[in-house]
Order: C-alpha cells, then structure tokens, then sequence
C-alpha cells in the first residue's frame, strides 16, 4: 500500500504557473510508476501525465504537451507537475495515482493508488 497527498493546487490567471506536488508514504517509492490526472466539472477523469519509475521516460497528453513537465524525486518521495503558460480549460481537479510496476500508462483504470486531488482554477 502507498498513500498520496497532492498539494500545490490553487487558483491562477490566464498564463500563469503552477507546480503540483504529489508526496508518498507507506512503501518504497521508487517501485513505482506515476501518473497525473484531471478532472473538469461533468467530464471524465483524463489523462495528463506519466512517469516510469527511474523518471526516465514520460509520456504527456497532447492537450498539455509542451507546457507541462512531470518529474519525480525519489529521495523524497516526491512527484511533481510543473504547470505553465495555463489556460481556462486546464481547470480541474488534478489527482496523482501510482502502480507498482516500472512503467506508467494513460489509462486510469491501470493505477491502483490515488490521491485525493488538489483544485486548479486557471481565471480568464
């Protein structure tokens, strides 16, 4: 069992930054790969994210390709999500979710550990 608490959400305008940080306990983090994703009011969960397990190969939604950047620090069991140049429609509930072999994937349903999610509200 790994447990995860996101942080860092908040509310932004229109091109600002944020960085999400995601902190594990309860299991050696570094067996894990990790995963962001988000949730719009009245959508679906979406994939944002992901990161093997070595933060060597990551994977991103096109939707955010290029602005943002996921990371990990395995010393502090830490994952982050680096969030700039935002826009309205990234506003969501962003949740970190993990699974226990060295590779992630964009399929939510693949992550057995979730956090409870932290608010993004990007302002217009």
């Amino acid at each position: 069992q790994i447990e995860l608490v996101e942080s860092g959400g908040g509310l932004v305008q229109t091109g600002g930054s944020l960085r999400l940080s995601c902190a594990a306990s309860g299991r050696t983090f570094s067996n894990y790969a990790m995963g962001w994703f988000r949730q719009a009011p009245g959508k679906e969960r979406e994939f944002v994210a992901t990161l093997s397990w070595s933060g060597s190969i990551t994977s991103y939604a096109d939707s955010v390709k290029g602005r943002f950047t996921i990371s990990r620090d395995n010393a502090k069991n830490t994952v982050y999500l680096q969030m700039n140049s935002l826009k309205p429609e990234d506003t969501a509930v962003y949740f970190c979710a993990a699974r226990s072999v060295p590779w992630g994937v964009a399929t939510a349903h693949e992550y057995a550990y979730w956090g409870q999610g932290t608010q993004v509200t990007v302002s217009s």
